[in-house]
This record gives C-alpha cells, structure tokens and sequence, in this order.
C-alpha cells in the first residue's frame, strides 16, 4: 500500500499557517536576514514541527517567499490606460510608482535577499518585469521632452529604483509616514518634472484610484 506523501500539513488551518508564516517570514527576514527558523516559527505563532511541514528547509521558504514576490509584483503592474488621448510618460510613471508602493516590502526583501540567499539571477528575473516598464516609460518621457536626459533612461531607471527602496527603509524604521505619494512625487522630480506640476499629477492620479476603490 503506498504511503501518503510525508511532511504534508493535514489540519483544516493549514492554508492559514502557511500565509501566517509567509507573512512573519517577508516582515522578520527584513529586520534580521539571519534569523533562524525555529525563531521564525515562534514568531508566527507556530510548533517548529508545523513550520517545517510547510517549508523543509531556508531555501524552500526563500523560494516561496520569491515566488510569492514574482506573482504580487506582476499582478501590481499598473494596465494599459483608457483608451482615447495617449498618457503622459509622467502619469504613466507616477501610476507605476504607486502602484509598486503597494508591494515594496515585497520589493525591499528581494534585494535584501537577492546576493545571498536567492542569488542575483534569481532576483534579476522576478523584477524584470516592473524594470522593463519603468525603463520603457523614462525613455519615452525623455523622448517626449517630459524627463531630463542627463541619464540613459535604464541607468535613471536604477536611480529611481534605489531612492524608492531608500524611502521604504525610511517607512519602515518609522521615520518617515508615506501611503506612496510624496516617493512618486519624489521619483518625478528626481527624473526632470518641475515639483508642481508632478504633485498634481501625483494628487490627480491617487485620488482618482481612491475613488475607484471606494467604489
């Protein structure tokens, strides 16, 4: 008779430990990479026993927390706008900002993570894709005349990627309150849009996704 497979959590809140573990792991990893998991199974509220049912070992946990990444962050990337009048590179960039505000955290473990644990290539590939459209936006704006081009727009692209991540560690350590706004009024200006017209880009673009999730 063939034996069920081991280590497979059976009880009815298994779905809801392993969230609740993937949860502690994203916040914990962030504060302390080298934190080990029995500490993190306490910090969840979980035996070592019910941790280890979920994720055999480090890796299985990293590569769940990457994979876990990869599908959040894909699914943040801001759609195509309404059809009709194309949209500004400015817009389009404050729209990809805010949007990948929502998963930062995400965001800011996987570099933490990334030359270590996951490894460069790893990282490289699940941020592709939110890389690849900021690129493409900066370099339109800066064919548009919307942002300045004393960069290559991949290389502004890195500097606005690593001033967001700056400003989440700044969120993070409680010196700095932020739902998105002030960094994607920031990046605009750091990429050549004059400081009033991208707070009213910025305003117009938060409060029109406020209502729609009010909605």
């Amino acid at each position: 008779m063939t034996k069920p497979p081991a280590r497979v959590p059976r009880r009815s809140n298994a779905r809801s430990n392993r969230e609740r573990i993937l949860a502690t792991a994203r916040r914990e990893l962030g504060r302390n990479p080298d934190i080990t998991l029995e500490e993190l199974a306490r910090a969840s509220g979980v035996v070592r026993r019910t941790l280890f049912g979920h994720f055999p070992g480090r890796e299985a946990l990293l590569e769940a927390l990457a994979e876990e990444a990869a599908q959040t962050l894909r699914a943040a990337l801001p759609g195509d706008p309404e059809p009709g009048e194309p949209e500004s590179a400015d817009r389009a960039f404050a729209r990809f900002v805010l949007s990948m505000w929502t998963v930062g955290d995400r965001y800011r473990l996987l570099l933490a993570l990334a030359r270590r644990d996951l490894g460069v290539e790893r990282v490289t590939g699940i941020l592709a894709p939110a890389r690849r459209t900021a690129t493409a936006v900066l370099d339109r704006g800066q064919r548009d005349g919307v942002f300045h081009t004393q960069l290559p727009a991949a290389v502004l692209s890195a500097g606005v990627e690593a001033m967001t991540i700056a400003l989440l560690e700044e969120v993070n350590s409680g010196r700095l309150e932020d739902d998105g706004t002030h960094a994607a009024v920031a990046t605009l200006i750091a990429a050549g849009v004059p400081e009033k017209r991208a707070r009213d880009v910025v305003d117009e673009i938060a409060g029109a996704t406020r209502t729609a999730t009010d909605d």
